[in-house]
């Protein structure tokens, strides 16, 4: 099987498990990084070139190279959304990595460009859009719905059909309701328990723990 050549936007941690994550599947080959030139400080990145984004149509054909945008949450995943849109103007086709050990049981009902890592459990007749991430060992319910360019951490429990908006950020271990609807850019904070639906724009940030006035030092039994 000849692989496909694959372009990866960014040059941080999140490129750099891209490619690792690209690296290990048949049907890609990372072949090059890109960022904007403006931003380019050094021109190899994990051994391969880094490029100009603007010069990257004229150094690779769009019809026999793929670009992956590997970029986090940054100004509410507006950056990613971005960078996805203006790959997709250039005419490049944006695959999605999907883990093979995340449980996928929706048909393959993804959009482009999304990251899907291990341990994730998506049940039946769930929807995710284009340029969405997920995390490792989060659970997606039966009939939810996931629009683009959304970010969701690790460990998070959405219940059966959920409707999430474009551009969210779901925290680690945020628990949502079944049959709610999240609108469009909310942040859910770590551990948040969202229990009926949001308006958009919207916080929701639990409370954090409080040190003990107990100092470890007189704790019994541990």
């Amino acid at each position: 099987m000849v692989k496909k050549k694959l372009i990866i936007f960014g040059c941080s941690e999140i490129a750099q498990l891209a490619n690792f994550y690209f690296k290990q599947t048949e049907e890609y080959n990372v072949v090059a990084f890109t960022i904007d030139g403006e931003f380019i400080s050094e021109n190899v990145f994990e051994e391969l070139p880094v490029v100009p984004f603007q010069e990257v149509p004229s150094l690779y054909d769009s019809s026999k190279y793929d670009l992956f945008i590997a970029l986090s949450y940054s100004k509410l995943n507006s950056l990613r959304k971005t960078k996805f849109l203006e790959a997709k103007t250039m005419g490049y086709s944006c695959p999605s990595y999907i883990s093979p050990q995340a449980t996928i049981l929706n048909q393959f009902n993804f959009g482009e460009n999304c990251f899907i890592l291990e341990d994730n459990t998506i049940q039946p007749f769930v929807s995710i859009g284009d340029n969405v991430t997920l995390w490792s060992g989060n659970h997606i319910g039966h009939h939810s719905t996931i629009k683009s360019h959304s970010f969701i951490t690790s460990h998070s429990v959405i219940s059966g059909g959920v409707e999430i908006g474009e551009q969210c950020f779901i925290g680690v271990n945020a628990t949502l309701r079944n049959h709610i609807k999240i609108g469009d850019r909310c942040v859910l904070g770590a551990g948040s328990l969202i229990l009926k639906d949001t308006d958009p724009d919207g916080v929701y940030i639990g409370k954090a723990t409080e040190r003990s006035r107990v100092p470890s030092s007189r704790l019994r039994g541990i």
